[in-house]
């Protein structure tokens, strides 16, 4: 059968033959994201005693288990916010055309090529108890004694937003480029001032993308590892879920263990992108019915 012949036989069957372009893709999605998280939820179904949901049983029995989670949460969510919120007033002054963009957008993206464990070792250099922050106020004697902003929740939460604020940026500007000035032109003719503009005009129609940012670097906050571990209190106030299925899985050989609080993770970023995204739903569909109003 002829490429044409089979395109007419798809098109009378009211199949697109463009969407046979979408087969690797699937392969890819399946090889890397699918199978790995069936074979996670089989292996968690498969602990040595007990019965099937033994070991998601022995997860929130356990308080030091069951803790990670609010743990984690109390790191992702305000980090996750925080690079948002910073990164639309940034991007949304530098989105016309000035001198030295590019090496200011250089400079705003370079943190996201470090990555977290060298960015830990360079915040333990500079806010450690020697670092260069508290020894300039030592020696300006604005403290008598160094300031403790690492091995603590403040070392995991600085080190989430000095990786995640480039990620959350590039994504607001690439979304913020999406949207026609002209929009806001027309709204300064009509006599708008830059507040009205932004507030009634750009971030109604941003709002839908800075939910996909928030929901994509609190996915990027939440699986936190190396930091809470170098920069943070990993048996205390940094005990993040994704240290518990570590520890579970190759510091106890517990790979049901392991493999449970690891979909307990997946199941919980699941729940808060729901959230959001749903509440994104509702706002654009309550703006919508109150401008038809």
């Amino acid at each position: 059968m002829t490429p044409v012949a089979f395109r007419h036989r798809l098109a009378e069957r009211g199949i697109d033959a463009q969407l046979l372009l979408l087969g690797p893709a699937a392969v890819f999605v399946a090889a890397l994201f699918v199978y790995p998280f069936c074979y996670g939820i089989a292996v968690s179904l498969q602990p040595v005693e007990g019965g099937p949901f033994a070991a998601y049983q022995a997860f929130f029995r356990d308080a030091y288990q069951r803790d990670t989670i609010a743990t984690t949460l109390r790191i992702a969510l305000p980090a996750a916010l925080l690079n948002v919120l910073a990164s639309v007033p940034i991007a949304y002054r530098m989105r016309g055309r000035f001198r030295g963009k590019r090496v200011l957008t250089t400079v705003l993206v370079v943190p996201i090529t470090l990555g977290t464990v060298l960015t830990a070792e360079g915040l333990l250099n500079f806010l450690g108890p020697t670092g260069w922050f508290n020894r300039v106020l030592l020696a300006l004697g604005v403290v008598d004694a160094p300031v403790t902003l690492t091995h603590n929740y403040w070392g995991v939460f600085l080190s989430l937003v000095i990786t995640g604020f480039p990620f959350a940026f590039l994504l607001v500007s690439s979304y913020l480029s999406g949207i026609d000035p002209s929009l806001e032109k027309a709204g300064a003719v009509l006599g708008a001032g830059w507040a009205q503009r932004f507030f009634r005009i750009t971030l109604p129609l941003l709002a839908p993308g800075l939910a996909t940012t928030f929901c994509l670097t609190f996915v990027l906050a939440f699986s936190v590892f190396p930091s809470a571990i170098l920069v943070g209190d990993p048996s205390g106030t940094t005990r993040v879920i994704s240290i518990a299925a570590y520890e579970a899985a190759y510091v106890r050989y517990d790979y049901a263990g392991g493999a449970a609080a690891a979909i307990i993770m997946g199941l919980v970023e699941l729940v808060v992108i729901g959230v959001v995204l749903g509440l994104r739903s509702l706002l654009y569909t309550g703006s919508t019915a109150g401008g038809k109003g």
